[in-house]
């Protein structure tokens, strides 16, 4: 006789990070810890379409060069301010962790991520965090490695946020955890692909007035009425995805 394995059936939230959790991006933040807060040309002129990792790898390499620490930069880093109401909104997520997974994918890197969770003292509401991995060196310089190598062409060569969520659904199934419905948090190109990927009966929200946005309903506009896609709910504050979550989750 061959027992059934009980599946636990949740609710999961996917979180972009820069301009959705917090309200800015984290990337062009660390440049004020620099005294005149300017890259040289060489530098800024160095960026390639679809290599921004590789080109923050150069800008931190250049602030190393400029003998600022790794205290120095995480104190700038700890003022990037959150998006409004998203510290209210990851506060009923620590509260609701029996019904509710929360995941960061991001192209940011886990050293920014880590800080900024932290000093928030929200941390507790993410399970796990999909980015670039980064490191100081010996030196005190921060080191940052793309994420994965994948075979999309719609995404960055560094991230495919798609694959990253299909592989940790499928993970958390083989696990024993499966989700009524996923809840996609983000605000630009790069959470076109994996936003694709959501089910009916899931929910997609962009941040109104931002890329995702427009993409979104350029799409929706080509695909016509009919077509079987997850439901899409603008946002400007963290307080509005709230009220659907709350909607969803047994209190």
């Amino acid at each position: 006789m061959t027992l059934q394995r009980r599946i636990i059936m949740k609710t999961l939230l996917v979180f972009d990070f820069d301009h959705t959790l917090v309200d800015d991006n984290s990337d062009t933040w660390v440049i004020q810890c620099i005294p005149d807060q300017c890259l040289p040309d060489l530098v800024k002129n160095s960026y390639q379409k679809g290599r921004w990792t590789e080109y923050m790898g150069r800008v931190m390499s250049y602030i190393g060069d400029q003998d600022i620490s790794p205290d120095t930069i995480r104190s700038v880093m700890e003022t990037i301010p959150f998006t409004d109401g998203m510290i209210e909104l990851l506060t009923f997520i620590v509260s609701n962790k029996n019904d509710i997974d929360c995941i960061i994918i991001s192209d940011s890197n886990t050293v920014f991520i880590d800080w900024i969770l932290q000093v928030a003292g929200v941390q507790a509401a993410v399970d796990q965090v999909f980015t670039n991995p980064a490191t100081f060196d010996k030196r005190g310089y921060m080191e940052i490695e793309c994420y994965h190598s994948h075979q999309c062409s719609q995404c960055p060569v560094n991230l495919c946020k798609r694959k990253v969520l299909v592989d940790f659904l499928a993970g958390q199934l083989k696990g024993g955890v499966d989700y009524q419905r996923t809840f996609y948090v983000g605000d630009g190109g790069n959470d076109l692909c994996p936003s694709n990927s959501l089910r009916e009966g899931d929910v997609v929200f962009p941040r109104k007035g931002y890329t995702l946005e427009r993409l979104l309903s350029r799409q929706s506009a080509q695909q016509g009425e009919g077509s079987s896609n997850p439901r899409v709910i603008g946002w400007t504050s963290g307080r509005e995805i709230l009220m659907e979550l709350k909607a969803c989750v047994p209190l």
